[in-house]
């Protein structure tokens, strides 16, 4: 009854999370951890055990990652990088033969938030208003490029005037043209929400995002706003989610008001604000895929709790490349 938690990176604080919720239930049980590169990695030196894996556009990526998983008995996979959802939603069934759940949406809702056009479409369809889409033919400046298909905040940028925006620009169809949303009048929110087993919502954080730093917030508070009920009425069933969805919206400072940016199926980078907080999402999966329990809604989590950041320390003696 062990889990692998994939392309751990930095992610110290979800180890730590899991293995502790993890002991609760299964004292001798482990988290381990899988990465490109484990002896660089801080969250590898934290877990159980590490395990090196090819990229995962590499055609034994699965072979591999399956491989392990049976070595070592695990029973839970949980990735954390936007570039493995695909891959690993179209092996959900070739996992559960052998008894393993992936933590992962199903594929038909991670295509749509690879895409960010199609993310648009799909708040439209939830009654979640999103800024306004321009084409190179009606830009109103500023306005807000980005890739469609990006991620951790890289491509973006704001176009100020016209000449802000070159040929390159016009000749890229994966850049989107969108209203620029101003910090004046709006603050941006990542929202961690649990979908259970039934794409049912369970849980509603938001974590407003004060400093940002590489795409991942560095500062942030709890605040238990007009997001969660608005969350909890058009957001209520989202076909194909399971897990951690972190869901990125504004929401205007005077007025109840949100709009839809993007989503991501998977755990953020500031989900330890939203476990501290008591939204513990780590032992609600534990629960639900390894005891078979059923998860109740739950709104019991700290507001304005605020978390702040900080570069910690990993040493590992004798290090050889």
């Amino acid at each position: 009854m062990n889990i692998l938690i994939t392309s751990a990176g930095q992610r110290v604080s979800l180890v730590k999370s899991f293995k502790k919720e993890l002991t609760f239930f299964f004292e001798d049980s482990k988290v381990f951890t899988a990465d490109l590169n484990p002896q660089l990695s801080p969250a590898c030196h934290i877990s159980d055990r590490s395990f090196k894996v090819p990229k995962v556009t590499d055609d034994e990526y699965i072979n591999c990652l399956l491989k392990i998983c049976l070595d070592n008995n695990v029973r839970l996979v949980i990735p954390t990088i936007d570039t493995e959802l695909k891959t690993l939603s179209l092996n959900i069934e070739h996992f559960k033969k052998y008894n393993i759940d992936i933590i992962v949406s199903d594929y038909s809702l991670v295509e749509i938030c690879r895409d960010k056009r199609k993310v648009n479409k799909l708040f439209v369809e939830h009654n979640i208003e999103i800024p306004e889409q321009f084409n190179v033919d009606n830009l109103v400046f500023p306005v807000f490029v980005k890739p469609c298909d990006g991620s951790r905040s890289e491509g973006i940028f704001l176009a100020s005037t016209s000449k802000d925006i070159k040929d390159e620009h016009i000749n890229n169809k994966k850049l989107m043209f969108m209203e620029y949303i101003s910090n004046e009048d709006y603050d941006e929110f990542t929202v961690d929400c649990y979908y259970d087993k039934h794409s049912d919502l369970k849980c509603v954080v938001p974590r407003q995002r004060i400093a940002v730093r590489a795409g991942e917030v560095s500062k942030g508070v709890t605040k238990n706003n007009f997001i969660v009920s608005e969350f909890q009425k058009h957001l209520s069933k989202l076909e194909g989610a399971k897990g951690c969805l972190t869901i990125q919206v504004f929401l205007h400072k005077k007025l109840n008001r949100i709009k839809g940016i993007e989503i991501n199926p998977r755990f953020g980078g500031g989900y330890p604000l939203t476990y501290l907080s008591g939204a513990n999402y780590t032992r609600w999966l534990i629960e639900e895929y390894m005891l078979n329990k059923r998860i109740e809604k739950f709104n019991g989590w700290q507001d304005n709790l605020l978390m702040l950041r900080y570069d910690a320390e990993v040493l590992v003696e004798d290090y050889n490349e």
